[in-house]
C-alpha cells in the first residue's frame, strides 16, 4: 500500500493513498492532512487497516509520538477508524469533535477521553490555527463537521466535500495532488453514482454559511484538493443540493442502486 506527501499549503500535508479495486477503472483515494504547528493536527485517521502506511508516511514529516490532536469530518471508518491506533503511538494526542460526535460515538469508541468542540471553537496550534464548524447531516452524518486552517485559508472539508468537499466534492479516480477549475460537476456526478449525501433541508444553507469563510483551498477526503475561489464552489454545491433536494420532493430521482 502506497501512501503519498503533498503539501498543499504552507505546513499542510496531504497524505494520499490510491485504492484501485474502490470504484473500478479509475479507482478511489482516501486522505488524511496533516497541520504542522507547535501542536500538530492530524485531520482524519484513515482507515484502521491503512494505519501502517499512513503512520509510516507522516514520520517522514513529524514524529508520529508528536501528535497533539486528532480531528476528523464524522464518526466513519475511512475517518477515524486508526483513532486508537494514532492515540496509542502519539501519547499526548487527544481526539477533538463536536458535541453530537463526542456523545453518540468518541466517549465510549475513544481510548482517551475527547475534547468536545463548541461551533466556532479555536484550537491554536502555534503557528496555525483551526477553527471548528457544525455541519449537521451534511453531507450525511448528523455529528458532521468541518475544520477551518484560518492562516492559509484551508478548509478541511472531511466528507462535506468528499465528492463535494471531502465526501461532498469527492472526485473519481488517482489524479493530481491540487486542481484548479470546476469541481461541483465531478461531485455531481460523484453523486449519481454513490447517492452518499444526505439531502436535508437545510444543506443549502450550511453550505452558504461555510461559503462565507471565503476559503482558498479545499482539503478533499477523496480525490485532489481545490485551490481557488472556494467560496463560489461552496454556492455552487449549496445550489446544486437545493436542486436535488427539490427534485427528490417532486419525486422526479430515485437513488441509487447497488448491485
Amino acid at each position: 500500500m502506497d501512501t503519498r506527501i503533498s503539501e498543499i499549503a504552507d505546513g499542510i500535508y496531504r497524505l494520499s493513498t490510491f485504492v484501485a479495486g474502490i470504484a473500478p477503472p479509475v479507482g478511489f483515494t482516501f486522505n488524511s492532512f496533516l497541520v504542522l504547528g507547535d501542536e500538530p493536527l492530524l485531520f482524519h485517521t484513515g482507515l484502521r487497516k491503512m494505519f501502517g502506511s499512513n503512520r509510516d508516511t507522516l514520520s517522514r514529516l513529524v514524529a508520529p509520538e508528536r501528535l497533539r490532536w486528532i480531528g476528523f469530518g464524522h464518526y466513519e471508518a475511512d475517518e477515524c477508524g486508526a483513532m486508537n491506533e494514532w492515540l496509542a503511538v502519539a501519547p499526548d494526542a487527544q481526539v477533538a469533535h463536536g458535541q453530537t460526535g463526542v456523545m453518540v460515538s468518541l466517549n465510549d469508541m475513544a481510548d482517551r477521553a475527547p475534547r468536545v468542540l463548541k461551533d466556532g471553537e479555536v484550537i491554536d496550534l502555534g503557528g496555525k490555527r483551526v477553527r471548528y464548524i457544525d455541519t449537521p447531516h451534511t453531507p450525511h452524518g448528523w455529528d458532521a463537521g468541518v475544520m477551518m486552517e484560518e492562516t492559509t485559508g484551508t478548509l478541511l472539508c472531511g466528507d462535506l466535500f468528499t465528492l463535494l468537499c471531502g465526501d461532498l466534492f469527492t472526485q473519481l479516480g488517482d489524479g493530481p495532488a491540487l486542481i484548479t477549475g470546476d469541481i461541483v460537476s465531478p461531485a455531481a456526478a460523484a453523486e449519481d453514482l454513490f447517492g452518499y449525501s444526505a439531502l436535508n433541508p437545510t444543506m443549502g444553507t450550511t453550505l452558504r454559511r461555510l461559503s462565507e469563510l471565503s476559503p482558498g483551498r479545499l482539503a478533499l477526503m477523496h480525490g485532489p484538493s481545490f485551490e481557488g475561489d472556494g467560496g463560489a464552489a461552496l454556492q455552487a454545491l449549496a445550489d446544486e443540493y437545493d436542486r436535488r433536494a427539490g427534485l427528490h420532493r417532486a419525486g422526479v430521482i430515485e437513488r441509487p442502486e447497488f448491485a
